[in-house]
């Protein structure tokens, strides 16, 4: 059952439930999404980039032998189930049940986080990495490593101007982009990001936000104070679901409980190196 259940007595608490605040799914559409998968593995495809050749006048046509490749996502079983005691919910004014299915979809949610925080350091860029001594030794996220992340994406002709781009990063380094004078004044962006706390979208990033996770469910790899943050075009990475996140409440007479379940099925692959890049910076 859930264990702390009745230490939440009705005459100490009011019926609305306050859950502790956590971080649900942060990297939600930033990886391409292969749904209803019906296989313990899934390839994904990539055609790789052809050139045009030249024709001499009634000369036959050369094909460009474009090469085909696979990438390979292993899914994997999870689930995130808890019960509740018939005895102990008569003792609390509020529905355990159904505070237990938003907690089981955010823990789940952060699961299917941590499959792609996964893949994408598991992959080999196929640019060098960005590292911290770049815009000053030992610095924080800073506007010099994101002109660098977006520059090696442009060598390398990831696209531009789709929306697709994104970037994962943690509070500090959150914090680390709101001392940088083009991301906070007006004479830059139409929304300054000391107004809101927050940068959405800066020199076509889509930037999300990793909370500190426990270390048994991963966030961002950090080494010291040196955080691995990545920067990628959606299309380069690959996520593919077995079953989606699905929670479930059933009564299960021989433990007199209902058993709130949720269940995830997914794997994550690098589709393309040339479309990823790390970034580490220096947490203060």
């Amino acid at each position: 059952m859930s264990k702390t259940l009745s230490s939440v007595a009705v005459n100490e608490f009011d019926s609305m439930v306050h859950q502790e605040y956590q971080g649900s799914s942060e990297l939600d559409g930033t990886f391409t999404m292969r749904d209803n998968v019906v296989a313990d593995t899934y390839d994904f495809r990539k055609i790789a980039r052809g050139m045009a050749n030249q024709k001499g006048t009634s000369d036959d046509v050369t094909p460009m032998d474009v090469a085909h490749s696979l990438s390979q996502a292993t899914l994997s079983n999870w689930l995130a189930p808890e019960y509740t005691d018939i005895f102990d919910q008569a003792e609390v004014n509020f529905d355990e049940k159904l505070e237990l299915a938003q907690v089981i979809a955010m823990a789940l949610g952060r699961r299917e986080d941590q499959i792609k925080i996964d893949a994408l350091d598991a992959a080999t860029p196929g640019t060098t990495t960005v590292n911290t001594a770049i815009g000053g030794a030992d610095t924080n996220l800073n506007k010099a490593k994101v002109l660098r992340a977006s520059n090696a994406l442009n060598a390398n002709g990831v696209p531009r101007t789709d929306g697709k781009r994104f970037a994962a990063i943690t509070a500090d380094g959150l914090e680390g982009l709101l001392h940088t004078t083009e991301v906070t004044s007006s004479d830059y962006v139409q929304i300054q990001g000391l107004i809101t706390g927050d940068v959405d979208k800066w020199m076509g990033f889509n930037f999300k936000i990793i909370d500190d996770r426990s270390s048994e469910e991963g966030g961002l790899t950090k080494a010291g104070n040196v955080v691995d943050s990545w920067f990628w075009h959606q299309d380069a990475m690959g996520i593919a679901r077995g079953i989606p996140i699905t929670t479930e409440v059933n009564y299960v007479p021989v433990k007199t409980s209902w058993l709130s379940n949720g269940f995830l099925k997914a794997g994550a692959v690098n589709r393309d190196p040339k479309g990823i890049v790390k970034v580490q910076y220096t947490e203060s």
